[in-house]
């Protein structure tokens, strides 16, 4: 039976481990659906399933690696359950409107837009060494695959996103 003391320490546990992670958590779910709201969805649903499961985390250590296990996992649902609603432009709010309108950087959006075109297979563990810094063996304890096949994946992700961006780049000169 949890004393009162108990339930303050699992919460304290918790929202420390929140307060360090939440950022890589959004920033890895944003990158894994490609928008905002749906990583807001997914870290939330996240959130819920570390907490029930908190008990399993043994090692502080590794929760940054569980957590983005459960973003990962909670995407992957995210996906399976929901089919997304898709907006005629003709009916967009006036909101809506200017953000569309809105001015971005353009390079930037082009390397992201060519990360976007990589396959999942390339594109994430491409994400989690640049984006959120991740070696190439927490990479393969994430994803569950060999060192040798992150490493193979990574040289064919930049490869392909080198290719993209120079196609990219040919087609807007026009060639």
């Amino acid at each position: 039976m949890n004393t009162s003391s108990d339930q303050l320490a699992r919460r304290q546990r918790f929202d420390r481990l929140v307060a360090v992670y939440y950022p890589d958590m959004y920033r890895y779910g944003a990158w894994l659906s490609r928008d905002r709201s749906i990583a807001e969805d997914v870290v939330q649903e996240a959130l819920l399933r570390a907490w029930k499961s908190l008990d399993a985390l043994r090692d502080d250590a590794a929760a940054k690696h569980w957590l983005l296990t459960i973003v990962r996992r909670e995407n992957a649902r995210y996906f399976e359950r929901k089919r997304l609603d898709m907006v005629d432009v003709d009916d967009l709010s006036p909101a809506q409107e200017a953000l569309i309108a809105e001015t971005e950087d353009e390079q930037l959006n082009e390397v992201r837009e060519a990360i976007y075109r990589l396959e999942d297979d390339y594109r994430e563990p491409l994400v989690l060494q640049v984006l959120m810094g991740y070696s190439t063996t927490e990479i393969a304890e994430l994803m569950g695959l060999k060192q040798g096949a992150v490493l193979t994946r990574l040289h064919r992700a930049r490869h392909k996103l080198k290719e993209v961006v120079e196609d990219d780049a040919a087609v807007a000169a026009g060639k």
